[in-house]
């Protein structure tokens, strides 16, 4: 007998889907265990003994966790399964099922961390962690006077201001960028309040894992030290 543990964090471990994902799975009544459907979110089961399954399908126990860096090519989509589109997790060939840590937009490229390693991807995406994502942007035509100051300092957007960010410019029509957030689109938003188009994105940097030179579709999996550091960043936050 192993020790028992949340049905949501089995799924989690599992590498099915993030708690919360796994929480909402339960609820719809979409997790049987042992032949019946559960819909309570304070079910424990044994990891080693109970049979559990999501859509029919048997999910076995925590596999040895993997964490992943890709370089998202452009015209993907940042996500385990979306019918007519190419997906992310695509491109990495391996046993175990992963998923994404957040998101880069369809059109955008770079680093995307994958991992089937729930409780990581739930504490990089809690907004109490708070970690520096890093982007290349390339500009449709150059910015007006001041316009980056005025994305450095913060701007009113979605209903909030964003948070100071640190950028450098590269060139008249480049520039990088540093968040310690990561809104839906939102540097292309913030380019856009400003008076700029965006014509190419590229995230080169998050945390401490740089994309360096993996090539577009390529992926590798995390050095020792760069998942040792990932790790204790979380832990400690």
């Amino acid at each position: 007998m192993g020790e028992p543990v949340r049905l949501q964090k089995f799924l989690s471990a599992a590498g099915v889907c993030s708690r919360r994902k796994g929480e909402t799975l339960i609820q719809a009544g979409r997790v049987r265990v042992n032949g019946e459907v559960v819909t309570e979110l304070g079910v424990k089961v044994d990891p080693e003994s109970d049979r559990v399954a999501v859509d029919g399908k048997p999910v076995a126990p925590e596999e040895r966790p993997v964490y992943i860096a890709l370089n998202k090519p452009g015209g993907f989509v940042t996500s385990c399964d979306q019918p007519g589109e190419k997906v992310v997790v695509d491109l990495v060939k391996i046993p175990q099922r992963i998923y994404p840590v957040g998101r880069l937009d369809k059109d955008s490229t770079g680093l995307i961390l994958l991992t089937n390693d729930g409780e990581l991807h739930n504490r990089l995406l809690h907004p109490s962690f708070d970690h520096e994502k890093e982007y290349v942007v390339t500009l449709g035509r150059p910015l007006p006077d001041g316009a980056l100051q005025k994305m450095a300092e913060g701007l009113p957007l979605m209903g909030a201001t964003t948070r100071p960010a640190r950028i450098k410019r590269l060139s008249d029509r480049r520039f990088r960028i540093v968040l310690m957030e990561g809104k839906n689109r939102q540097i292309r938003r913030m380019v856009r309040k400003v008076g700029g188009h965006v014509a190419a994105l590229q995230r080169v940097r998050v945390a401490n894992i740089r994309l360096g030179n993996l090539a577009p579709g390529s992926w590798r999996y995390l050095r020792e030290t760069e998942k040792q550091h990932l790790l204790k960043g979380v832990s400690g936050s």
